[in-house]
């Protein structure tokens, strides 16, 4: 840890229930990692894919076609890409029957069919990823008690390291859109951390580490449990979303030191369980998945000063029952939001209204598979890929510009603990 770091609380209290949520029953024990691997050699296994110059950690940074409820200020669609194009899974290895690294694919732009290309190995649980702003470098979390951070080089699919996140159970990263900072989310610790990008994508030691000390957990919980750190789109503040304490917490980054400074905090109702935050493309707006409480939040957000105001909780049209929501995804243009919900296997739809203040309850649609823990956005916004856990599978749809429609396209692609599909 550098001299600026602030020591986190060693906690992994509530790692079994992160598991029994997030992971198959009856997974293996976890196994700790060195906090600094040194680099490994791409397996044989693994296929070099395309470059994706300009692709980034998020979909809703890119454009789509405009529609009735978007606003004014949408770009127009642009044409499908052509040829196929890099397609990343992330998955449990420690689970039985689980899969052995990063999974490598590439899906066709226009139809979906997604086409098997290997494997990164040597990753442990590589549970969400990202990718570097310029396209060139894969991150993954290894999401276990001694948590990591792994950088992967493109398109060779080169391991280029670890380093400790200085926490356990790490579940999210994003990269900052300067591109020089990955920010990471230790959920069995309740910490995020800081660590400094190289020139050639590897990652430096760990420049800050905070443990969300407080508000007290909400009910039902044991402690915080940091769920998704992630850059606003002003690209001024920072977003951590705990659902161990039903809160919010807005950063600063110093971007030449690498350290966070917290500058306001926004309370969910109690036990919602906050997970995962999606931005509006007009910036003003966020929508919360809430896992606990199987709700979904709109919020405001004011970029000059970075502060979240949570609004009145919402169905998930998913019914009575345990459903854990797991995350919203917004179209580019900005006109429909859609939700994965685990408990009910489906994926609901959400018309945007009032330049995003508003959602409107449209409608669920079967996943396709069993518990889909992460759904994500073509670069596009043409197609929708939903990672489900339990079946191993990864379903994807095509996404109607104008209607948000969603339609299969093909058989479910195999993929064993599919928990994360990242297209480019």
């Amino acid at each position: 840890m550098s001299s600026g770091a602030r020591p986190s609380r060693g906690a992994d209290g509530d790692w079994s229930r992160r598991r029994f949520v997030g992971a198959l029953a009856g997974a293996a024990a976890i196994t700790a990692v060195p906090a600094c691997a040194a680099p490994r050699a791409d397996p044989a296994g693994a296929t070099p894919l395309p470059k994706a110059p300009g692709a980034g950690p998020s979909a809703a940074a890119s454009p789509s076609g405009p529609s009735p409820s978007a606003s004014a200020s949408a770009p127009p669609s642009p044409a499908p890409r052509s040829g196929p194009r890099p397609l990343f899974l992330g998955t449990y290895t420690s689970g039985a029957g689980g899969g052995k690294g990063i999974g490598v694919a590439t899906y066709d732009p226009v139809t979906g069919e997604i086409t098997g290309g290997g494997v990164v190995a040597g990753v442990e649980n590589p549970s969400f990823l990202a990718v570097h702003p310029d396209g060139r470098t894969l991150y993954a979390v290894d999401e276990q008690a001694a948590g990591a951070v792994t950088a992967v080089r493109l398109p060779e699919n080169e391991v280029l390291g670890s380093r400790s996140t200085g926490g356990a159970g790490p579940c999210h990263l994003s990269v900052h859109p300067g591109g020089r900072w990955l920010l990471s989310a230790n959920y069995a610790s309740g910490s995020v951390a800081v660590h400094p990008v190289g020139a050639s994508g590897a990652l430096g030691e760990r420049t800050d580490l905070v443990t969300h000390t407080s508000p007290a957990p909400g009910p039902g919980q044991q402690g915080p449990h940091a769920h998704q750190f992630v850059t606003a789109p002003d690209g001024g503040h920072l977003l951590a979303v705990d659902l161990g304490t039903d809160t919010v917490y807005t950063y600063r980054l110093d971007e030449r030191r690498g350290t966070l400074a917290e500058v306001s905090r926004a309370r969910t109702r109690p036990g919602a369980g906050p997970r995962h935050l999606t931005f509006h493309p007009g910036g003003r707006y966020a929508y919360l998945a809430d896992e606990v409480d199987n709700t979904v939040t709109v919020c405001g957000y004011d970029p000059a000063t970075g502060r979240l105001t949570v609004g009145e909780a919402q169905s998930t049209g998913a019914g009575g029952g345990t459903n854990y929501p797991a995350q919203l995804v917004v179209t580019p243009n900005g006109s429909y939001a859609f939700l994965a919900n685990r408990g009910h296997d489906s994926l609901t739809r959400y018309a945007i209204e009032a330049d995003g203040a508003r959602l409107r309850l449209l409608d669920t649609v079967p996943a396709g598979g069993d518990f889909p823990r992460h759904i994500a956005l073509s670069p596009d916004g043409r197609l929708l890929f939903a990672a489900n856990q339990r079946s191993g599978t990864v379903t994807v749809f095509e996404v109607d510009q104008e209607s948000g429609g969603l339609r299969r396209t093909g058989e479910p692609f195999a993929s064993p603990l599919a928990v994360c599909a990242l297209p480019l």
